[in-house]
């Protein structure tokens, strides 16, 4: 049909305005500390409690005790309230290296390849003697052995399983399992291809940190890596399709080995203090100044995506230097929340309100008082309020949105806490509330709340509190991600046009689920200039107002005599 009326009729036109826009890349939670295993420094996301436990361990022993670090206590809270994904660094004082294993024999005795651990420390060595039905004396639920299966020389190939340190012949506990897997660096099931053999490491450059890789192919295993083929079968077939004679007798046979080698300890001759003991130079085994790379190396906003970031067991008291720079850090990136702590157990409200005065940033938000959980390991412990409030985000998160206040009995109720260290009073709450310290609650049959949601901004606007500074997070996540397309394009209207129908459909939704009242998006002529297109730049001004909270609720009861008219 004719795209235009030659005479009087009725033109029916589309337009499908109906394409979904893409959805950002999300990011989750980030939490630096200790850990019993895993790569040391090396930020690491998992998506599950369970995948943390596989990756980061658990309890530990000190001084004859089992403790729980704060990073776990933190990691099972934040999963069971419904976060996603979270960004960890394990934080450790020494030199940690991972285990390896050279034992993997052929037909000529000599070792087909090297795998060594991605977690690093002795906890990672499983070697030592081994007992009936297969047992390793130093096997252990954190630590792994190896095991060849189905060796065929014919074809070139061979299984490797990947089995807890702590199984027997009898009662395999099988981790992973890579099949037929071959040494010849020209199969596509080349060992090192399906496994991995890339190793991490911390590496600076003048005052900039990054994780420096070495190896040519991505790990795919969760616990290994292939670090050496000592003896690759390059062609293995000759042009019959037979096996070679010289190269048959480098397939590895059946058995199993496990690791050794690695160094590394926790705590390193020392008691450590966990929990509500923590101090200036002990913070679970540790010292503030071991914080410092892992910090900086979250500071590369490209490489590392995430909207908060706590460390529990640091606080600002003791711990300044480390503290700081966190904070330095998100405002550097303005692309996250600091969660951190003022100070240690047992200290009183006005403490609290004069460790407050020196922040002011509406990037960073503090909670108060210390909270009694019951950890993993049947203890009743204290932990800070960094440890719990991850948790509350990712329930705001799941339960609503970014730009709902995490706080109140709605969204701030604190399930797996036993009691805060302190009741509040109304005037205690009062006065750390005036610092812009967010006051933790307990109420007759409503537990204990997060019952405040201010930032450490000083100034009072629409960013002192946290839903709000959280929609701009979430806001400056997705647009930028739309810009990062158009850098490079030409400068031109249908570029703007782009931005424009992929930024106001999603400010729209936004405005519809009550993070706006209102917003503009202005990307024209009027901003760009053709003194700003000489300049290579392309100008987008947008103009929100954020929902805002009721915080403050005021309710007149006025009582009016019998037969009094009421107003209208």
């Amino acid at each position: 049909m004719a795209e235009t009326l030659l005479s009087p009729g009725v033109l029916a036109r589309e337009t499908d305005q109906s394409f979904i826009q893409g959805q950002p890349v999300q990011a989750g939670a980030a939490i630096l500390g200790p850990a019993a295993k895993g790569p040391v420094g090396i930020p690491t996301l998992v998506t599950s409690y369970s995948e943390y436990q596989a990756t980061f361990g658990s309890d530990v022993t000190s001084g004859s005790q089992q403790y729980e670090y704060l990073t776990q206590t933190s990691a099972n809270n934040y999963f069971s309230q419904g976060g996603t994904s979270l960004l960890v660094t394990r934080v450790q004082s020494g030199s940690f290296t991972g285990a390896s294993s050279t034992s993997v024999l052929n037909g000529d005795a000599s070792s087909a390849f090297t795998l060594e651990t991605l977690t690093e420390g002795e906890i990672a060595n499983s070697s030592g003697s081994e007992g009936a039905n297969n047992t390793l004396a130093n096997g252990t639920k954190d630590n792994i052995r190896w095991e060849i299966q189905g060796s065929n020389t014919d074809k070139g190939t061979f299984s490797l399983l990947v089995r807890r340190g702590d199984d027997s012949s009898k009662q395999k506990n099988v981790l992973e399992t890579f099949q037929d897997l071959s040494l010849d660096p020209k199969a596509s099931n080349y060992i090192s291809k399906v496994i991995g053999d890339t190793a991490y490491s911390v590496a600076q450059d003048g005052t900039d940190y990054y994780v420096k890789s070495n190896g040519t192919y991505v790990n795919k295993s969760k616990y290994i890596r292939v670090s050496a083929v000592n003896t690759p079968t390059v062609d293995y077939f000759d042009n019959n399709g037979t096996a070679k004679a010289t190269l048959t007798g480098k397939i590895p046979v059946d058995g199993s080995g496990s690791f050794s080698g690695a160094t590394g300890t926790l705590f390193d001759g020392q008691e450590a203090k966990f929990n509500g003991e923590i101090s200036v130079t002990n913070i679970q085994g540790l010292a503030q100044t071991d914080y410092t790379e892992s910090i900086n190396l979250l500071s590369n906003k490209d490489e590392y995506r995430y909207n908060l970031i706590t460390a529990p067991g640091l606080n600002n008291s003791d711990h300044g230097t480390a503290v700081g720079l966190l904070v330095s850090t998100v405002e550097s990136r303005q692309d996250a929340i600091a969660v951190i702590d003022l100070n240690g157990y047992d200290t009183n409200v006005s403490t609290i309100v004069s460790d407050a005065s020196g922040f002011d940033s509406s990037y960073a938000a503090t909670y108060w008082p210390w909270l009694q959980t019951l950890n993993t390991t049947g203890q009743t412990v204290w932990v800070p309020a960094s440890a719990m409030i991850p948790g509350v985000y990712a329930f705001t998160d799941k339960s609503s949105d970014a730009w709902f206040a995490p706080a109140g009995l709605t969204r701030g109720a604190l399930g797996n806490v036993i009691k805060a260290e302190r009741k509040l009073t109304s005037g205690n709450r009062d006065a750390l509330y005036a610092a812009n310290v967010n006051p933790i609650a307990t109420f007759p049959g409503n537990g204990v709340v997060v019952f405040g949601q201010k930032t450490l901004q000083k100034r009072s606007s629409a960013l002192d509190r946290v839903n709000v500074r959280r929609l701009l997070i979430e806001l400056k996540n997705y647009i930028s991600q739309v810009a990062d397309n158009l850098v490079f394009e030409q400068n031109s209207i249908a570029t703007r046009n782009s931005f424009l129908t992929q930024v106001n459909p999603y400010l729209e939704g936004i405005q519809q689920r009550q993070g706006l009242y209102a917003f503009k998006v202005v990307m024209d002529e009027t901003n760009n200039t053709a003194d700003v297109v000489d300049r290579n730049e392309l100008v987008g001004q947008l103009y929100l107002q954020p929902t805002k909270t009721a915080e403050f609720i005021l309710l007149d009861f006025n009582v009016l005599p019998t037969g009094a008219t009421f107003p209208a």
